[in-house]
């Protein structure tokens, strides 16, 4: 019988490959046969986790590029078709937060850098729509494929601080809804578009948010922690199994979703 959720031999293309999550799903997808595009801006780090992967016996390609260039995307999208006869899945994991878009404990609403706010939209909304309007390209002529974007718990509950990371990442969550109906009505049922959405997972953005010098919890961090039944921050293999289920035909009728990955987080109140 047929593994539903085989990902083998697929072509998975994953923005912002080199970050903390990126690199777990890259590893992952290529232990699991696919062969993986990794895009990133770090040309050092992608060629370093591509050997890593092909050491191990994955097979990926680093193609180095910005997701906010319209020509480097371009180009990353000619040369991964030259070397791939399909495009099967795009994972949209480009994105971050600055310091200028949020407002510390000390600032209020009157703080906020509206230039640097401006910065994490570009980079969490249109990083996901200039790769999509680009790869999608493939998946509407070959009438199959998989888009997932990566959303964030700020997405769905406002939290403090984060002003403009959470309002991009609502926006990608919207923008996951729309292009679910625009895919499919005009190119057929084969192209879905879901998200994820991690809650609380340490990176090296947020590492000095939550953590303190000495590795123990700041303030915030145990303020999470308090909320979360799982009383932990997520790893990054937490978000494999759902990615694995969404790359793959196991969720061929399942398109326009939010997946929330968060040990409880969205759920809990007290």
């Amino acid at each position: 019988m047929k593994n539903l959720f085989s990902v083998e031999n697929k072509t998975i293309v994953i923005t912002g490959g080199t970050g903390v999550l990126g690199k777990a799903m890259v590893r992952h997808f290529a232990s699991e046969g696919a062969q993986v595009v990794v895009i990133g801006r770090n040309e050092a780090r992608g060629n370093a986790l591509v050997a890593s992967v092909t050491e191990e016996g994955g097979r990926a390609l680093f193609l180095q590029g910005d997701v906010l260039v319209k020509e480097d995307v371009q180009r990353i999208y000619a040369e991964t078709r030259k070397r791939f006869p399909r495009i099967d899945v795009l994972i949209n994991a480009a994105g971050g937060n600055m310091p200028g878009a949020t407002i510390a404990p000390d600032q209020t609403l009157f703080d906020l850098d509206l230039a640097a706010m401006r910065q994490v939209v570009d980079l969490n909304l249109f990083g996901t729509i200039l790769p999509t309007q680009i790869f999608a390209k493939a998946m509407a002529e070959q009438g199959k494929g998989s888009i997932i974007n990566v959303a964030s718990e700020a997405a769905l509950r406002p939290l403090t601080r984060v002003a403009g990371y959470g309002a991009a990442k609502a926006a990608v969550v919207n923008f996951t809804k729309y292009l679910c109906g625009e895919l499919a009505l005009k190119f057929g049922e084969g192209l879905r578009v879901n998200a994820i959405a991690p809650g609380f997972f340490l990176t090296e953005q947020n590492r000095t948010l939550l953590t303190n010098p000495d590795g123990t919890l700041t303030p915030r961090a145990e303020t999470i922690l308090a909320h979360t039944p799982f009383h932990r921050f997520g790893e990054p293999e937490d978000l494999l199994g759902t990615l694995q289920w969404l790359a793959s035909d196991a969720s061929r009728f399942v398109s326009g979703t939010v997946t929330v990955i968060d040990g409880g987080f969205e759920a809990f109140s007290i």
